[in-house]
């Protein structure tokens, strides 16, 4: 039996996954990869989910993929919604952790806490380091540890920083519609305890897409071992 092939779409780089990637290597064939201007990746115009999303299209064409899983996190799952609703004849699957159907920050049931939000994007704006070394570390309550950390500050000048984040968190996303398009195997995670995400934005994507398989992680999804085993066995039903 062949191995799955997994692509991972990442928010800001592909060095998120370092703690799980490893994992799913033992039994999927894995790629990932950086955002255009990111770390040794050439500079594009623009650095948004649009630029994500190609960036991933002409990774799937490099490594001549026709069929594979895709999975992303937090930030990074519109840019997974969108790269899937590019190619839905290539996708097998499509996994996402703190799933959400918008990133809306105010209203009722809002799936995306604003005082965080908002602490975050200050941080960001005024020590991008400190961002990276320290506001990550503690919103992901401690799932992106301090040597990923380094590592993506290694990657990121400040101004890629902070037009990044304003452009990947903007709250210009329903992912209702695109989602409900895709005729492909649905796996949902929820961070348990996440300072970010909140627990009516997951409750209310499961209820809009209740054949969606669902795991709930005491860490980030994409750090953590039981979200690593949930793709797993959501490879293995879904092929």
């Amino acid at each position: 039996m062949s191995r799955p092939r997994l692509l991972l779409v990442p928010e800001f780089t592909e060095v998120e996954w370092g703690q799980i990637r490893s994992r799913l290597e033992e039994w999927a064939e894995v790629a990932t990869y950086d955002p255009p201007g990111v770390g040794v990746e050439p500079e594009s115009e623009t650095f948004d989910r649009g630029a994500i999303v190609q960036r991933g299209l002409a990774e799937l064409d490099r490594r001549g993929w026709d069929h594979c899983f895709i999975a992303s996190d937090s930030w990074g799952i519109a840019s997974a919604v969108q790269l899937a609703a590019e190619r839905p004849d290539v996708v097998d699957g499509l996994a996402l952790g703190h799933a959400k159907l918008s990133f809306r920050r105010d209203g009722p049931r809002a799936p995306l806490s604003a005082g965080v939000y908002e602490a975050m994007t200050e941080l960001v704006n005024t020590d991008h380091e400190q961002f990276l070394r320290h506001g990550a570390v503690q919103a992901t309550g401690g799932s992106i540890d301090e040597e990923q950390a380094e590592r993506m500050i290694e990657r990121f000048p400040r101004d890629l920083m902070q037009r990044g984040w304003e452009m990947i968190t903007r709250d210009d996303v329903d992912l209702r519609e695109p989602l409900a398009k895709l005729d492909c195997p649905l796996l949902f995670a929820k961070h348990d305890g996440c300072l970010g995400s909140t627990d009516e934005g997951f409750e209310d994507a499961a209820a809009a897409f209740p054949r969606a398989q669902i795991v709930t992680t005491s860490d980030a999804p994409l750090a953590s071992e039981d979200f690593a085993e949930a793709l797993r066995s959501f490879c293995r039903s879904a092929d």
